[in-house]
């Protein structure tokens, strides 16, 4: 501890400061003193007395001005030294209060320049400059973290008021990749928690960077501290930090006050309750009581008064004695609430006996040498013996006596307070006889626990006849002074109950508990003490000598009613020491001054008496601080002082490295705790003034923790209106008048906050806070703290904060996007790209809403419904706005129907709600518009497509299809947007590799399902309109395909009828081409014409529906009708020709005549194979090229079924009409070659064997087989080998 002297300069300056402060905390007759003169210092006296011209009255209000602001910074701190005085003495001698340790652990709290720099390694990662690898997933999320969270300005905000911590930060990105993470596909041997670990390592890592933000080696170290338990010299410095405290001015006052004496602490405790107790007991008297809402309350306010000391001094009284010191815990009296101290000097108090008063002390002897040995040998051993009397005896080690010397150490324990201490020398008998060592000397000491501890010469005692004369031993004794022993000495004593007879004596002053102290005097080699006195409710002072009593030169008294006990010493330290500690025992508020301090400090009263020990000089007091340590506690205003301490204590904890959000440290709120219940502060004015503080704080931009301020509102309206846990308690009328002050700004505050949920809790942050708000909110509108508020006046309220925080939060955002100005000056165009970005930030504004803040009007999920609803209609009226200026048909609004209609229809309450009602409203008509023209549109390009068509197969127009926009028709005004959200339709997958129908029919199949995909991608939210226009579009789908199946049967047909009848006949490309389009719209007939509806439109439907379905099957029936007719007409041409040769024709017997002469000559070819090969071509041809071209296998099966069929019946009836005849040999084989191979043919393109094995083939196969069997019989070789019987060696 630094001496006050070692700083002579600086401490004349301070004393001269402190001499003239004043001290405006206090309440009459308990103010500091008024400053004093200021005296001249440095060359201010010169300047003084050199006049000069009289200054203007602008230059004396300036000087007036200047110091009047001195003398309040003056006045400032004095009542700051004050004020830490108190603080210091309760920080010293806590008795009450223990620091907290189940408070919740604050974090460090993010500043401006630590949310720059993590931007920066987001961005850094986010454009991958750092080593950390990520996938696309994470880095998606880092990248919606990074624009959505850091980028915020709400975010900058709190980190600038101080409200956000590093955990914050963590716990906004964890919450976000957790719904990312659930929404992803799930992968075997990965879990989601294993995926969600490695994102927040990640997450930390770009967090950190190069170096941890945790680590900052430049923070203060009690700031580092500041959450964890402190220690005295800890606090002593957070306070002195807190309270402007210099360092020397603290070690000033730790010093006078003597804040290491735990004795003088408690002595000084002890005196503040026997004032305040006194207080009570005037107030009692004189009827001065404060205010109160009740008379009743006045005696129960005293009644209070004297309770609370009561508690104290039985808090008092548990403490140990000294701490740290041996364990000695405090007797415990049998006495009733400490009734001696309300009645001083009661005859019943309890007497304390002389058991109750035991002392045991710990001696320490050490022997050190022997000198002036000379009767023994150098050769002889020596040793000592040492002993207490009534005690063990100990022995040091051997030695030789030409160096008797041990250095050994003798621990004793004894009772007494006088002990007998014995130590004798000895050497060894040679004697054969001797029984005992010889006694070379001895000595006896009597110690005590003020005798000098240092090794000292002590002549020993010698047997007679010895040489050794001048024996001496060098030896030490140590007795401990016990902790509740005070102070001990020899004093004369003479009174009138207790040591009647003036005689010197040996006292002790031993403390038995808190308030229990005795004067006790002892006699040698006793424990019990001869007589005592307890010093309860005398008091002590100095006093002049007694001419009549012999023996001590410094007296002092102790007095009580009907008793006194007179003192005296040998000399002025010991008075002096006596005094103090007597001063300190009994608890008086009078401080002893022994009179020649007194003449010091009044010199008119007589000489001053230089011969003053410097330990009894006030050391404070050279240096100011004497008003400060004297001031009587008792005479303060505690509760103004305290308001002023708990403001500072607020300020400074604020503005520490941790985001505290108002709550105090674990050693603050110790403190605090111990400064009201020492000094007596109520605790409702103490909850008080903390709301006021943080009330103002938070009005101020500071973040504070709402469940702070509901505990001491909950406090303040338990107490005012009566209903505390401990009972019913005084209130006074300045507590119940501020209390509905402070109510009314609460009130005010939290509706304020509320309507600015999105900005005083952004991203929900603090966790909690807002549903702590509204909590907070319910009970500061209630009339008492035990009737609830009905439910509907909390609704009211709450509804009443959200329509403003609606206008608020549209405001703030428009100011964000700058949409006024776009909105002034744009294009249509651009005014709409601003409408459907401003859409997109409503959108997000009401899913952060409902992601962060939902949870907190849970109880009222319809009144954030409410505040969407009037959020949206504030962004309507710039919708419409926008949508008004758009030209007529422009369809470039659709995308922003999407993207509202696709947010509100997936939310429960905002469906169908007035916002998407009026939506709706708008987009109807638009909507009929666009169905109307695109239906002429499509009307007109079928009716000029199959005018122009060509019936080319399309196979690339599906390969474009995503990048096609609806074409525009020239005749009518229309504007046909491209589809935002179109993609391919599924039916044209399978298109790619295959012949695919006419350039018409494509673009018409694609425009009805491009068009329907539209309306679906609307997602129309009303159920009526959606499936009006649902049935709207297949109907015109229906009718739109049903003009298109009847043009193109109309086209085939005539296309049918252009072909030839020879077996050149192929069939075109064309005809294909048709055939596949009435494919194809059988199969979007199905796609395009089925409405999902419910039961009511079943039948209807279904009858409709049918109606295409037939007709779209009659024609296909239809066309393969007349494609079997074509085909078997050729056919017919075979058979016609073949009938050249029928039996009894001329035809036929000229030309039998002419093969048979030739064949004589030459090898003449078979006739009629030519006839037969070529139909077998045409048939084959035309099976592969309506194999390749048409898309639709069971197509295909019914025409070649058909062609089979009626290809057989043909044959069947040619050979009917010539049962009569014999078939010519010609026209034998063709027919042969002709069935067997269609036959064969048509049994490959997987015509049925029902179908080719029927009654027809059967009765054409007998006709033939009996042919063939004549035909050997007369002409075995005119066949040639074609016979009807299965072979596998004929051609082709």
């Amino acid at each position: 501890m630094l001496d006050p002297s070692s700083s002579e300069e600086e401490s004349d300056e301070l004393q001269e400061e402190e001499r003239r402060r004043d001290g405006p905390g206090a309440p009459a007759g308990g103010s500091l003193p008024p400053p004093r003169e200021a005296r001249g210092r440095e060359g201010g006296a010169g300047r003084a007395a050199t006049p000069g011209p009289s200054p203007s009255p602008s230059v004396l209000s300036e000087g007036r001005e200047e110091q009047e602001r001195l003398q309040r910074e003056e006045r400032e701190k004095r009542l700051r030294l004050q004020l830490y005085v108190f603080i210091a003495r309760c920080i010293a001698h806590p008795f009450n209060a223990k620091q907290p340790t189940d408070m919740a652990r604050r974090q460090q709290k993010l500043n401006k320049q630590q949310l720059q720099t993590l931007k920066e390694r987001f961005q850094a990662f986010l454009n991958g400059e750092t080593q950390i690898v990520a996938d696309e997933a994470f880095c998606n999320a880092v990248r919606s973290y990074y624009e959505v969270f850091l980028k915020s300005d709400r975010v900058a905000r709190m980190v600038h008021s101080g409200g956000c911590s590093a955990n914050d930060f963590r716990d906004v990105f964890k919450k976000n990749i957790e719904k990312r993470v659930r929404s992803l596909p799930e992968i075997d041997g990965l879990s989601k928690e294993t995926v969600l670990s490695s994102w927040l390592a990640k997450y930390d890592a770009i967090y950190r960077g190069e170096e941890d933000f945790c680590k900052q080696p430049n923070r203060m170290a009690l700031s580092a501290v500041s959450e964890l338990i402190l220690s005295k010299e800890q606090l002593y410095e957070m306070f002195q930090q807190i309270l402007g405290i210099k360092k020397l001015e603290h070690q000033l006052i730790y010093n006078a006050c003597q804040l290491d004496n735990a004795d003088e602490q408690a002595a000084q405790i002890r005196r503040e309750l026997d004032g305040r107790l006194q207080l009570a007991e005037q107030m009692a008297r004189e009827r001065k009581f404060p205010k109160f809402i009740t008379r009743e309350m006045e005696n129960m306010y005293i009644e209070e008064l004297r309770s609370s000391v009561n508690l104290l001094m039985a808090n008092l009284e548990s403490l140990p004695v000294s701490k740290g010191g041996p364990e000695f815990k405090l007797q415990k009296l049998k006495r009733s609430q400490n009734s001696a101290f309300l009645d001083i000097g009661d005859e019943n108090e309890v007497q304390l006996s002389k058991s109750d008063v035991v002392l045991s002390f710990t001696l320490e002897i050490v022997i050190m040498e022997v000198q002036g040995l000379k009767s023994v040998a150098p050769n002889r051993i020596v040793y000592c013996t040492m002993e207490v009397e009534g005690g063990e005896k100990l022995q040091t080690d051997q030695a030789e006596a030409s160096r008797p010397q041990w250095g050994t150490q003798g621990d004793f324990t004894t009772t007494h307070p006088r002990p007998v201490v014995k130590v004798k020398l000895f050497t060894e008998s040679t004697g054969v006889l001797a029984l005992e060592d010889k006694e070379l000397g001895r000595v006896v000491l009597y110690p005590t626990s003020n005798s000098s501890k240092s090794p000292d010469l002590h002549k020993m005692i010698v047997p007679k006849n010895s040489q050794d004369s001048d024996l001496k031993i060098k030896l030490a004794v140590r007795m401990d002074k016990p902790p509740h022993m005070k102070h001990c000495g020899y004093l004369y004593a003479l009174g009138q109950k207790v040591w009647k007879r003036w005689k010197k004596r040996y006292f002790v002053l031993v403390q038995v508990s808190q308030y229990t102290f005795a004067m006790c005097s002892y006699r040698e080699k006793k424990s019990e003490p001869q007589e005592l006195m307890q010093l309860e409710g005398y008091t002590v002072d100095y006093t002049a000598p007694h001419t009549g009593l012999q023996g001590g030169r410094m007296f002092f008294n102790a007095v009580k009613e009907g008793d006194t006990v007179i003192f005296a010493s040998d000399d002025e330290q010991d008075r002096i020491l006596w005094v103090q500690a007597m001063y300190r025992a009994t608890g008086q508020s009078y401080k002893p001054i022994p009179a020649s301090q007194a003449q010091k400090m009044n010199p008119k009263g007589g000489n001053v008496n230089t011969d003053v020990s410097p330990l009894y000089t006030d050391r404070g007091q050279k240096h100011g601080m004497e008003e400060f340590i004297s001031a009587n506690p008792c005479t303060f205003d505690h509760a103004s002082l305290f308001r002023l301490l708990q403001r500072q204590t607020l300020d400074h904890r604020l503005n520490d490295s941790y985001s505290c959000l108002g709550w105090f440290s674990p050693g603050q709120v110790f403190v605090l705790d111990e400064y009201c219940a020492r000094y007596g502060v109520r605790g409702c004015h103490r909850h008080l003034c903390y709301l006021n503080e943080l009330i103002e704080h938070s009005e101020n931009g500071s973040v504070i923790d709402p469940t702070l301020l509901h505990y001491s509102f909950a406090f303040c309206a338990s107490h005012v209106h009566g209903n505390r846990p401990d009972g019913i308690g005084t209130v006074s009328v300045d507590e119940k008048e501020r209390f509905e002050e402070i109510k009314d700004r609460l009130s005010s505050l939290l509706e304020n906050q509320i309507s600015h949920f999105r900005y005083c809790f952004p991203f929900g942050r603090p966790e909690g806070a807002l549903k702590a708000t509204l909590s907070l909110l319910e009970r500061v509108l209630m009339k008492d703290i035990a009737t609830p508020i009905p439910a509907e006046e909390v609704k009211k309220v709450v509804r009443k904060c959200l329509e403003k925080a609606a206008l608020i939060n549209y405001t703030r955002l428009t100011e964000y996007a700058k949409i006024e100005e776009a909105m002034n000056q744009a294009t249509p165009a651009r005014k709409l790209e601003e409408v459907l970005h401003l859409a997109e930030l409503c959108i997000e504004v009401l899913q952060q809403n409902e992601e962060h803040h939902s949870e907190a009007f849970a109880w009222w999920p319809e009144l954030l419904a409410e505040h969407a609803e009037k959020f949206l209609s504030l962004y309507s009226v710039d919708m419409d706005s926008a949508l008004e200026a758009q030209p007529q048909d422009s369809w470039d609004s659709f995308p922003l129907f999407q993207l509202l209609n696709n947010s509100l229809r997936n939310d429960t309450f905002l469906c169908n709600g007035k916002f998407h009602k009026h939506l709706q409203e708008i987009f109807v008509p638009m909507v009929i518009r666009y169905i109307d023209l695109m239906e002429s549109s499509i009307a007109q390009s079928i009716h000029r497509g199959l005018e122009q068509e060509s019936w080319q197969p399309v196979k690339s127009i599906s390969n474009s299809l995503p990048n096609v926009a609806l074409p525009k028709v020239p005749s009518l005004p229309l504007n046909l947007p491209q589809m935002p959200s179109f993609t391919t339709p599924t039916w044209m997958t399978s298109m790619y590799d295959s012949t695919n129908g006419s350039a018409t029919s494509e673009d018409l199949f694609w425009k009805l399902d491009a068009l329907q995909m539209f309306v679906f991608d609307l997602h129309w939210p009303e159920p009526e309109f959606a499936h009006h226009l649902e049935q709207r579009l297949k109907l015109m789908a229906t009718d739109m395909i049903e003009a298109c199946v009847k043009r193109t049967r109309i086209a085939f047909e005539l296309k049918l009828q252009k072909t030839n009848k020879s077996t050149d006949l192929r069939i075109p490309s064309s005809l294909c081409t048709m055939f596949n389009v009435l494919v194809d719209a059988k199969k979007q007939t199905a796609k395009l014409c089925i409405l999902d509806g419910g039961q009511e439109f079943a039948s209807q439907w279904q009858q409709y529906h049918s109606k295409i379905d037939d007709l779209v099957e009659e024609t296909v029936k239809e066309i393969i009708s007349l494609l079997v007719s074509k085909v078997v007409s050729v056919l017919e041409g075979v058979l016609s020709k073949l009938s050249r040769y029928d039996e009894g024709t001329f035809f036929s017997s000229l030309v039998s005549f002419t093969v048979k002469a030739a064949a004589k000559y030459v090898d003449v070819p078979k006739p009629g194979m030519d006839l037969a090969d070529t139909y077998i071509m045409f048939v084959r041809q035309n099976q592969d090229i309506l194999r390749e071209k048409v898309n639709e296998e069971m197509y295909i099966e019914k025409l070649f079924d058909q062609w089979y069929s009626n290809s057989m019946k043909v044959i069947c009836m040619w050979l009917a009409d010539r049962l009569d005849l014999q078939l010519h040999i010609y026209q034998l084989k063709t027919l042969i070659k002709i069935v067997k191979k269609t036959y064969r043919d048509f049994r490959l393109q997987g015509v049925m064997e029902g179908t080719l094995n029927s009654k027809t083939y059967d009765t054409v196969h007998s006709r033939l087989t009996m042919e063939e069997a004549t035909v050997s019989v007369t002409d075995a070789g005119g066949l040639q080998g074609i016979t009807m019987k299965d072979s596998d060696e004929e051609e082709g």
